[in-house]
């Protein structure tokens, strides 16, 4: 067997443990009881996951952790002030007694 295909045949490995760590960690992610905090490391881990997955698959430079981490972060928080923005259409007044 030649290099190129001992590279390609670790390449499609790696790629299908990748794969199988993305299946577990979204159903573990649809267990009923979990907290917010475990719900927030598996959802970070996933996007880790599929970070690595995009850079093994198409052969391209990722973000680093840190990168990754900041996105995900600002992401969440925008998503948090979206939440507690009103609906459109709803006027909201000041409360007077």
């Amino acid at each position: 067997m030649s290099q190129s295909n001992t590279a390609e045949n670790q390449r499609q490995a790696l790629l299908g443990r990748l794969q199988a760590a993305d299946t577990a960690l979204r159903a573990s992610l649809h267990q009923h009881k979990l907290d917010t905090i475990a719900c927030a490391h598996l959802e970070r881990a996933l996007a880790h996951i599929r970070e690595v997955y995009v850079g093994v698959n198409e052969n391209i430079r990722i973000r680093t952790v840190e990168q990754l981490a900041g996105e995900l972060s600002r992401v969440q928080q925008l998503c948090e002030e979206i939440r507690q923005q009103p609906p459109p259409g709803v006027t909201v007044k000041p409360f007077r007694p």
